[in-house]
């Protein structure tokens, strides 16, 4: 089956689900933050995900979707970031409804859509139905569909290793799954079978452009996923700490002896030592932000960036000493520390070099001043505890 192609490849790597802002009071969307937080987070070399669980799509209309995906790409477009692909969760409650709001999408212009299925009759959501669904919803979109699959959101619906690659075999328009269960085996033994030359080969996708990634739902455990096959991950850490995980997500693909044969044992070493001490930074936070959801998230990013805002009813904001407590978190504080440095580094370099590639994060290179700087840092942290 020959593919089609788009102008904006999906590319493994770090992807962020971007908050939904709201104004106070109203509670009406507010563009603008939503606006300046994706070029920020597009601008740290990360993915975009919006109107996900972390954007609060269940709380937000259909219309509100749309201008959130029009938003978007005006946005990524006026910071010339055009090659930037916008992923947009387009979930609802019924086939019916999920082909329509995934066609509208495509319309306003996402460039793929991330599907969850709906929980309310998770009871009688079998494995026929499921495939069913994503069937459905997979033949009728006109952009690539990743699946989504998250228990605590879809009413207890987890979908098993085996129906996840049946589809991804059966299925030519699904790019990928996003694991928010959190099962390391069920992403190995998907990663194996979708990882081998054959299946690309045996199972191509309708659009050459997206291949199927396999992705996990948090970066805890990032680097150890990556040896077994995973393609990166979708965390809501990075929409306070881009910089850091983007950074692991390059040590961790340059720790690889397949993708670094010219490499010596020692430099593999190195960047896997590195890897080590950015993954131990990465798991603890993401721990210690995701117990707090998405208050906690909205509430450190007021105190960082000046923007974050309010959820909208009936999520509650997040207590202010609760938060000063998070901030103050030796988790949140030591991973700070690193994003300050590593943003430092960043804005040093400058864009204007950037490469669409380097633009989506997906650089395979480690520089030398990030391996001093990540060294300088594990120093630090190591002479600090002594």
């Amino acid at each position: 089956m020959p593919g089609i192609s788009t102008s904006r490849p999906l590319l493994p790597g770090i992807y962020a689900p971007i908050p939904t802002f709201f104004l106070p009071g109203s509670e009406d969307l507010d563009i603008p933050t939503f606006q300046k937080h994706i070029v920020r987070i597009a601008s740290a070399n990360v993915g975009i995900l919006i109107c996900g669980s972390m954007g609060e799509a269940h709380h937000i209309s259909h219309s509100e979707r749309l201008e959130l995906i029009r938003a978007a790409r005006s946005a990524l477009d006026g910071a010339n970031m055009h090659s930037t692909c916008i992923v947009v969760g387009t979930g609802a409650g019924s086939t019916r409804e999920t082909i329509q709001l995934t066609k509208a999408a495509a319309d306003a212009g996402a460039d793929y859509a991330i599907v969850i299925p709906s929980g309310y009759f998770a009871g009688q959501f079998d494995r026929k139905a499921l495939k069913g669904f994503f069937r459905d919803v997979s033949e009728a979109s006109p952009i690539p569909v990743m699946v989504y699959n998250f228990p605590g959101a879809a009413g207890g619906i987890d979908m098993d290793s085996d129906l996840i690659e049946e589809m991804a075999m059966e299925l030519p328009n699904l790019c990928g799954v996003k694991l928010t269960c959190g099962n390391v085996g069920k992403l190995t033994r998907i990663a194996a079978t979708v990882g081998k030359p054959s299946f690309a080969s045996k199972y191509p996708r309708k659009n050459k452009d997206a291949p199927f990634l396999v992705l996990g739902g948090f970066v805890d455990f990032l680097l150890p996923s990556v040896f077994a096959g995973a393609h990166g991950a979708i965390t809501g850490l990075a929409n306070l700490y881009p910089h850091t995980l983007n950074a692991l997500w390059q040590t961790s693909i340059t720790s690889l002896p397949s993708t670094a044969s010219s490499a010596s044992p020692a430099s593999l070493t190195q960047a896997l030592t590195s890897g080590m001490h950015l993954q131990d930074l990465a798991a603890h936070a993401d721990r210690t932000v995701a117990v707090t959801g998405i208050a906690g998230t909205k509430w450190m990013m007021q105190r960082r960036f000046g923007y974050g805002g309010v959820t909208r009813l009936p999520l509650r904001p997040l207590d202010d000493s609760v938060g000063e407590t998070l901030r103050a978190h030796a988790h949140c504080v030591a991973i700070e520390e690193m994003e300050k440095s590593l943003e430092k580094e960043h804005k040093a370099k400058g864009r204007a070099s950037l490469s669409a590639k380097q633009q989506h994060g997906r650089s395979s290179s480690l520089s030398g001043s990030l391996r001093s700087l990540i060294g300088s840092l594990r120093g630090k942290k190591t002479s600090t505890a002594a």
